[in-house]
C-alpha cells in the first residue's frame, strides 16, 4: 500500500505490476488514501490491469482491488526555530495546530478502518507491503499488533517517521539508497533494492529525444528545459519560473508542470503559450500535470525538479542532467540530504530553495550554464544514471512473494 504523495504511489504500482506478472492469479489489494485513490486507479488502468472494489464484478485477470483508507498527516517543519512559529503564525495556526488536529482524527479513523478490515472481517493477508508515508502507519501498527508479516520500502537517505516506527518488526526493510556494511551487519533484515520505477522510464536515444520534442510541439532545433514540482506542484519553483521565463525563452524552450495545487495561480503564464493552429510558436507549454512524464522528461535536455527520491530514480533511469531544488522544510530534511549526496557525486546541480526565492536569477544562471555546456550535461547524466537500479521492482516483488510464502 502507499499514498500521501505520488512518490509513494508510482513505486508501489511498479512493484504490484511485477507481482501480478509473476503470479497473475494473486489476490492483490492496494490500500491508499482518499486523495490518491484516483491516481492509483488511473495508473492501474494505464498498465492494463483491471481494478475495482469487488472481485466478483471484475472477471479479468490480473486484477487489483483498490481500497480507500482514512489517514492523517502530522505537519512538522525541520528548519523552524522557536521564533518561526510566531513569525509564520498563519502557517502555525492553519497547518501545525488545526492541520494536526485533523491529522490526529484521520489517523484514528485509519486505525479503526484497518482493525475492522484485518481483524473484524478477518481478511488477513499473507503479506503487507508498505511503501512508506503517513498512510501506511495505521495498517502497519495493526499488522504489527496482530502479527501479520509486512515488508517496508524506504526511498530516502533519511527514513520517514512511519517507517521508523515500523522497521524493527518488519520481515524485510528494503532501501532505495545504498547501505553501508555496518548497517547490513547490524540489521540483518535490511536490504538494498533501489527505487522501483516503471519500465517506461529508460534512457532515450538522440533520435527519440528529437521525436519526443516534436510530439510535444517544441522546436527540435532548440534545447528544452522541463521544470516540475511533481503532481501537486511547487509554489516556489512556479514563482521562480515566472520571474525568469522571458529570459529563458531567449535561448531555450520551457515546459512547466505547475501542479494540481498551484495551477490556477499560474494561468497568467498561458500568455506565453502562443499557437498558430496546431503549431507552437512560443516554445513554452504549461500543464497542470502530464500523465506521460517519462516522455516529457525524456524530451528534456535539462530537468529542474524537487529532490524526492522517486523523482530522482526516474531521472536516473532516463539519464538526464538535473538541477535539484530540495524542499528543506520537510521533516528530517530528506530531500536536502538526497540532493547533497548527488551533488557530492557530481551527479546533479543543487540550488538552495530560499536563496532561489530571494533571487530567482540563481536558478536562471544554473540553467543557462548547463544549456551552454553539453559535455557537462552528458557527464552529469552518466553519473546520475549509475544510481538507477532497473531491477528494483523485480527484486522487491521477489522479496514480497518469498516472505508471503514463508509467513
Amino acid at each position: 500500500m502507499g499514498g500521501g504523495s505520488g512518490g509513494h504511489i508510482t513505486p508501489a504500482v511498479a512493484v504490484v505490476r511485477e507481482i501480478l506478472e509473476k503470479k497473475p492469479r494473486a489476490e492483490v489489494e492496494f490500500w491508499t488514501d482518499f486523495k490518491y485513490y484516483k491516481n492509483v486507479t488511473k495508473l492501474t488502468t494505464e498498465i492494463g490491469f483491471a481494478w475495482g472494489d469487488d472481485r466478483k464484478k471484475v472477471r479479468k485477470a490480473p486484477y487489483i482491488r483498490v481500497r480507500r483508507l482514512p489517514a492523517g498527516k502530522f505537519h512538522r517543519y525541520a528548519d523552524w526555530h522557536f521564533k518561526d512559529y510566531f513569525v509564520h503564525f498563519e502557517v502555525t495556526l492553519k497547518e501545525l495546530i488545526f492541520g494536526n488536529i485533523v491529522g490526529f482524527f484521520g489517523f484514528l479513523a485509519g486505525i479503526v478502518t484497518s482493525f475492522c478490515r484485518l481483524v473484524v472481517k478477518k481478511t488477513r493477508p499473507n503479506i503487507i507491503f508498505l511503501k512508506g508515508g503517513y498512510v501506511c502507519l495505521p495498517i502497519g501498527l495493526m499488522a504489527r499488533m496482530f502479527k501479520i508479516p509486512y515488508v517496508i520500502h524506504e526511498s530516502d537517505v533519511v527514513a520517514g517517521l512511519a517507517n521508523r516506527l515500523l522497521m524493527k518488526q518488519a520481515k524485510k526493510v528494503a532501501f532505495g539508497m545504498p547501505l553501508t556494511n555496518e548497517m547490513l551487519e547490524k540489521h540483518p533484515n535490511y536490504v538494498w533494492t533501489g527505487i522501483p520505477v516503471g519500465p517506461e522510464f529508460k534512457a532515450v536515444s538522440a533520435t527519440r529525444q528529437i521525436s519526443l520534442k516534436k510530439a510535444f510541439s517544441f522546436n527540435t532545433e532548440k534545447p528544452l528545459v522541463v521544470i516540475t514540482g511533481g503532481s501537486q506542484g511547487s509554489e516556489n519553483l512556479n514563482e521562480a519560473t515566472r520571474a525568469i521565463l522571458p529570459k529563458l525563452l531567449e535561448f531555450t524552450s520551457v515546459g512547466l508542470i505547475a501542479g494540481r495545487k498551484h495551477f490556477e495561480n499560474m494561468v497568467d503564464l498561458k500568455k506565453y503559450e502562443n499557437w498558430d493552429k496546431a503549431s507552437l510558436e512560443s516554445n513554452f507549454r504549461m500543464w497542470e500535470f502530464n500523465t506521460t512524464m517519462n516522455e516529457l522528461m525524456g524530451a528534456a535536455d535539462v530537468v529542474v525538479s524537487r529532490a524526492g527520491a522517486t523523482t530522482i530514480a526516474e531521472l536516473a533511469a532516463l539519464k538526464k542532467a538535473v538541477i535539484l531544488v530540495p524542499f528543506a522544510r520537510l521533516p528530517g530534511g530528506h530531500q536536502q540530504k538526497n540532493a547533497e549526496r548527488l551533488e557530492m557525486a557530481k551527479a546533479a546541480v543543487v540550488v538552495d530553495d530560499m536563496k532561489m526565492m530571494e533571487d530567482p536569477n540563481i536558478l536562471f544562471e544554473e540553467i543557462r550554464h548547463l544549456i551552454k555546456s553539453p559535455r557537462l550535461r552528458a557527464d552529469m547524466a552518466d553519473r546520475l544514471h549509475e544510481e538507477a537500479r532497473a531491477d528494483a521492482a523485480r527484486r522487491l516483488a521477489d522479496i514480497i512473494l518469498e516472505e508471503a510464502i514463508n509467513g
